[in-house]
């Protein structure tokens, strides 16, 4: 969708919103003064000054204030010539956007996890003050503390989970898990966008794992567009404090996962691809038989043939 973003005095929003008097919706979104929908633009006024223009008219009606306040820069979603063409404005960060991230992709067993979170302006504090950070650089028993803390935040978020009968069935049909993953979060980014509806980000910032082009290829082969505001970063948690609350919530979701299948395979069932994996991957053979690994394992990984030399 296309977007004009203004930066307003205080004063100047409630002059806006008695302006949109008769066009104010009822339920603005968190940390808004007024949202509004007129001539084919949707406004939104944040009490941090900054306005968003969205729809086929952003630019007309936009045009209004800023010819009222000369001093006001027009501001758009386009990133600067020193930003990579498809990177999120710098700006973006410190406003309130969504941003998703997976888990579980390099680890033999146990399901792949997306989570995409939306976190508000007045919600970045708070969650850095709760140790919200790339999950990478965190326990597992740490990871489950922070994402506590997210939910009782009330950070709106939704978690997807590709479990291991179905990543086997797509991995045989010919999908790369590039391609898993891009329907993934793009499922997962829908979920979010129908909790938080009407309402919708300023933006969506993914964790890179595929140039555009590519996952924009994965999307049109089962016949999906991009959604609107989407942008690409390589590691993306160390800016966007959305991404690296989904990279928890998608620890966590891939952890809680990793504990059920142990229970249910009634062994112990390690994360991660090493020599321990490949000698649980051989017990469930030797106790449950080798079709079993299709409900515990990505299949085609080197480790099923590891496993086998386990075997006596």
């Amino acid at each position: 969708m296309s977007q004009t973003v203004l930066k307003l005095p205080t004063g100047q929003l409630y002059k806006m919103q008695s302006y949109y008097k008769a066009s104010l919706k009822g339920n603005p979104p968190p940390g808004a003064v007024f949202s509004a929908k007129v001539n084919g633009c949707s406004v939104t006024a944040y009490k941090s000054g900054k306005v968003l223009f969205q729809g086929p008219n952003h630019e007309q009606e936009s045009s209004k204030w800023g010819a009222a306040n000369p001093s006001v820069k027009k501001k758009t979603n386009k990133p600067s010539p020193t930003e990579s063409q498809h990177a999120p404005p710098s700006s973006l960060y410190t406003s309130s956007h969504a941003g998703s991230d997976e888990a579980g992709t390099g680890d033999y067993f146990g399901p792949i996890t997306v989570a995409c979170a939306y976190v508000r302006e007045d919600q970045i504090a708070g969650l850095k003050a709760a140790g919200v950070r790339d999950s990478k650089s965190l326990k597992d028993p740490q990871i489950e503390q922070i994402a506590r803390k997210i939910v009782q935040m009330e950070i709106p978020y939704s978690l997807v989970t590709l479990h291991n009968e179905k990543y086997n069935q797509w991995q045989k049909k010919g999908w790369s898990q590039g391609k898993m993953k891009t329907m993934l979060h793009h499922h997962a980014y829908n979920k979010l966008l129908q909790k938080m509806s009407p309402n919708q980000p300023e933006g969506w910032v993914i964790d890179q794992f595929a140039e555009r082009s590519i996952y924009e290829k994965h999307l049109r082969s089962e016949k999906a567009t991009l959604q609107d505001n989407v942008y690409f970063l390589k590691k993306a948690e160390s800016y966007s404090i959305a991404v690296a609350a989904a990279s928890i919530i998608a620890r966590t979701g891939f952890v809680r996962q990793m504990d059920k299948l142990s229970e249910h395979a009634g062994i112990y069932l390690p994360k991660g691809a090493s020599q321990k994996v490949d000698q649980a991957a051989a017990k469930l053979i030797e106790t449950k038989g080798s079709d079993c690994l299709e409900q515990y394992a990505k299949v085609h990984f080197a480790n099923t043939e590891k496993a086998y030399k386990w075997i006596k």
